[in-house]
């Protein structure tokens, strides 16, 4: 059983939001998989896992200091692609892909969105 049912970052200009993360989730095998009309977009796998979302109070969207967002990768080469993708898509390096020393295996990319929220994306398996 998963812990969450979703994670939603909100975002200020929805149509890049859109865009940005069609390209960068479509590498972890993520598509888009409904939009809230002018509200948002829905992405997942077989169900809905990660939401953007313009804020319900209507102030701008803003970033969580030490928030990160990772996602669950199937191999080390989707998490090269997830930061190419990222990066090209206008996002900002955080940390390049490659070998993390807390975890057997763990091999991670770190980015930023258009919006500033700060993702991850992980994968376990040996190399």
């Amino acid at each position: 059983m998963s812990v969450f049912t979703h994670v939603t970052v909100g975002t200020n200009d929805l149509d890049r939001a859109r865009r940005f993360y069609d390209d960068v989730l479509g590498t972890l095998g993520q598509k888009r998989l409904a939009d809230l009309e002018n509200n948002g977009s829905i992405w997942g796998e077989n169900a809905p896992s990660f939401f953007v979302l313009k804020p319900a109070n209507g102030a701008p969207a803003s970033v969580g200091n030490g928030v990160t967002i990772s996602f669950e990768a199937p191999t080390r080469a989707a998490i090269d692609a997830f930061h190419a993708a990222a990066l090209a898509a206008g996002g900002s390096c955080e940390g390049l892909p490659g070998p993390r020393g807390w975890a057997p295996n763990a091999y991670a990319a770190y980015a930023r969105d258009l919006d500033g929220n700060k993702l991850a994306a992980y994968c376990f398996k040996p190399a």
